[in-house]
């Protein structure tokens, strides 16, 4: 495992790197108008206004659970649990609607495929929605890993769900890289013993903020990404 990295430098990149993993929200996917168009219905059901598209924006990579906490939060966990089928019901039914890949990524991931790289997904994401993303995006024949919320018992940030990626896509952690926009991904690819990076292109630059939490990288752009993997 590589020191933490706390400078905005990144950090260089070893030989040998043959895989790049990617979280899904945030980092691949632009699927906050989705997410929220479902919320607006659920919250409708139930007769309230939902929240602040921005804040709904700024929380997706926290996942389902959060969104929910924003549109109920005098809930406990258990009575936003029971919320939870019907939100992702109605997901479901918009999956598409308007999600796209954020602007630079289909030439990032021919970048990585040209250079001969290996790629693929790790995601706290359901699999039924991972898998209905990945099959509308047309991806599904040029991944080497793709893993989804449940398709283990644990999430990130346990690094079990990015070491089974780099099974998946036959690559030790310390030949791949893990790219995500959250702090559950930076911790889970450091303790698989990764390089990660921390993404500034999605939700958390619409904030301002800069994200790191000890990152190897901290990137701006997908085309930066794509220069620092020498793709």
């Amino acid at each position: 495992m590589s020191p933490v990295n706390h400078s905005r430098t990144p950090r260089a990149l070893p030989e040998g790197i043959t895989t790049v993993l990617f979280d899904l929200d945030g980092t691949l996917l632009d699927t906050a108008a989705d997410l929220l168009a479902a919320l607006q219905v659920l919250c409708s059901e139930q007769g309230r206004a939902a929240p602040d598209g921005g804040l709904v924006r700024r929380k997706v990579s926290a996942g389902a659970m959060a969104l929910l906490g924003l549109a109920f939060p005098e809930l406990d966990e258990a009575a936003r649990q029971s919320l939870l089928p019907r939100y992702l019901q109605l997901y479901r039914e918009g999956l598409l609607s308007v999600t796209r890949p954020f602007v630079g990524i289909d030439a990032l991931l021919q970048r990585i495929e040209a250079a001969g790289l290996r790629w693929g997904i790790v995601t706290n994401k359901a699999g039924f929605l991972t898998e209905a993303i990945v099959d509308g995006m047309g991806w599904r024949a040029r991944l080497s890993a793709l893993v989804a919320g449940d398709t283990l018992p644990v999430k990130k940030p346990d690094p079990g769900t990015v070491l089974l990626g780099c099974e998946q896509a036959g690559a030790k952690p310390a030949e791949a890289v893990y790219v995500g926009d959250d702090t559950r991904d930076v911790l889970a690819g450091h303790a698989a013993g990764m390089y990660t990076v921390a993404v500034n292109w999605g939700y958390l630059g619409d904030t301002g903020e800069l994200p790191g939490w000890g990152a190897d990288a901290v990137l701006d752009t997908p085309a930066d990404l794509a220069d620092w993997l020498r793709a």
